[in-house]
């Protein structure tokens, strides 16, 4: 079985290839995937649909900064091409992540992939 750590490397090369399917594989039946600029997002086919909408509107790309793992918790330190940095935290039990949560600047995120910026 996979320590977390392991999987969130995985995860990085999944996402990074924009793959969906390797990415969904990783997750729980009834993962929770919360990125705090969003509303979280609650099982397996709500977090492909996700994943699957993200890749199609930006060109993403996590750069490892540092990962460190404690117990069944895997963190990612990440920042990509465009200068935007954030982290992630990952529970993972059972090789699979069950829950993780994200934290990185939604409006920053918007302006360098030009996408139009929510009004409140």
């Amino acid at each position: 079985m996979l320590r977390p750590k392991e999987v969130v490397c995985q995860w990085v090369d999944a996402f990074n290839a924009h793959d969906t399917a390797a990415i969904c594989a990783l997750y729980h039946d009834s993962a929770v995937n919360h990125q705090v600029a969003n509303d979280p997002v609650e099982g397996i086919d709500a977090i492909r649909a996700m994943f699957a909408a993200e890749f199609a509107a930006a060109d993403m790309t996590a750069i490892v900064e540092h990962i460190f793992e404690d117990g069944q918790w895997a963190i990612l330190e990440w920042r990509d091409p465009l200068g935007l940095r954030g982290c992630g935290f990952f529970h993972v039990v059972s090789g699979k992540i069950l829950f993780q949560r994200g934290y990185w600047d939604k409006l920053s995120f918007m302006k360098q992939h030009h996408l139009p910026i929510e009004q409140s």
